[in-house]
């Protein structure tokens, strides 16, 4: 088992006050390593809500959340960033690239906190580059590139650190209908070809028919 999340509430405002609002109720979840998972549910249900606290950018009000078999709702601030740098991969609807880089240089932005970037990491680097058809353009800047190209190299960068868990937050819906079918197929490819762990929040019918399991978030809880 690689996550699991042990009757989590979320809300906001003040508790208690008329202005709080509880967003999450009582969920849980769980999902096993290598597994892939999309999360479906009306605008305002909390996905992204639930998703911040999967990638340990939020804590919950009340409830666990175990990251292989370590409560990472006691940990703090310091080791929480220690923690998603470790262990967790980040795509976003907007890709979110350094637009003064190239591919090249957005690929590894995040092993420099580790210091120089070695060998092995460039080859690493060079190989998944290669795999998602983006290898022409490594010296180009996201200007320089299509939507598709650089979502592809927002998927590189999620996977660069070697993370057992990506967390993908409506990555298809910037792109149209080919580049989105193309970007879902390549998820599930490098999903299953790296053994990584695949958490997509989706509105996308044909992403989330792709994956081992599709939750449907209402009310507060998963269905």
């Amino acid at each position: 088992m690689l996550l699991q999340l042990n009757n989590i509430s979320k809300g906001y405002g003040e508790p208690g006050s008329h202005n709080f609002r509880p967003v999450l109720k009582g969920l849980d979840l769980t999902i096993k390593k290598g597994e892939k998972v999309s999360i479906v549910g009306p605008s305002g249900s909390g996905k992204t809500t639930l998703l911040n606290l999967i990638g340990a950018m939020d804590l919950p009000d009340s409830g666990e959340i175990i990251f292989d078999e370590k409560n990472i709702t006691a940990y703090s601030k310091k080791e929480l960033a220690a923690f998603r740098n470790r262990h967790l991969g980040f795509i976003f609807q907007l890709h979110h690239l350094m637009p003064q880089l190239t591919l090249w240089e957005n690929v590894l932005l995040p092993v420099l906190p580790q210091g120089k970037v070695t060998a092995e990491q460039k080859e690493w680097a060079e190989h998944l580059i290669q795999k998602v058809g983006i290898w022409e353009q490594r010296y180009q800047k996201p200007g320089e590139m299509s939507g598709g190209e650089c979502q592809r190299t927002a998927v590189v960068r999620a996977l660069i650190n070697k993370p057992e868990l990506v967390l993908a937050d409506e990555p298809t819906g910037a792109l149209d209908e080919e580049n989105a079918n193309a970007l879902s197929e390549l998820l599930i490819q490098l999903s299953d070809d790296e053994k990584v762990t695949l958490v997509t929040v989706t509105h996308s019918t044909e992403l989330a028919a792709l994956m081992d399991k599709k939750y449907l978030l209402r009310n507060g809880k998963l269905e």
